[in-house]
């Protein structure tokens, strides 16, 4: 084996040692969440929020043409959200900024993650999927009240 050939092959396999620890890195120390997805029910004939009990909702959140339903969704400051997500026509995009909630709305599918509000305010939701003509007015947004 040439020593060239040797340099090569060390060097790749300490920049795989680098890439694995950096996964391993974001998966145990930032603690990142990925969205499950659930089998799709009849629950989203029409969209809505769902009190179950002081702090905790469920938004069943429904993309179409350009729109999310419903629109201007209120919880309390420190409530918990599952957010159940699907599409009526093509696939959409759902992030909610300042977040990190990042979803893609698919019809015949359902997305379900889950935030917590600590902070009052008003949260936007985009749609950073190309869906259409109007794709630049698919917006919507959370409140947080005190």
């Amino acid at each position: 084996m040439d020593k060239y050939e040797l340099r090569a092959i060390l060097m790749s396999g300490c920049l795989m040692a680098v890439f694995f620890s950096a996964l391993l890195f974001n998966l145990y120390s930032r603690k990142i969440d990925v969205p499950e997805c659930t089998p799709y029910t009849g629950i989203f004939k029409e969209p809505h929020v769902t009190q179950l009990d002081n702090n905790t909702y469920q938004a069943f959140v429904t993309a179409g043409m350009w729109a999310f339903a419903p629109t201007g969704m209120k919880f309390p400051k420190g409530s918990t959200v599952d957010f159940y997500l699907t599409s009526k026509d093509v696939v959409h995009g759902f992030l909610i900024e300042h977040k990190g909630v990042n979803l893609m709305a698919i019809p015949g599918t359902m997305n379900k993650v889950t935030v917590k509000f600590n902070e009052p305010g008003e949260y936007r939701i985009v749609c950073h999927e190309y869906c259409g003509a109007g794709h630049q007015n698919m917006m919507s947004t959370i409140n947080v009240t005190e």
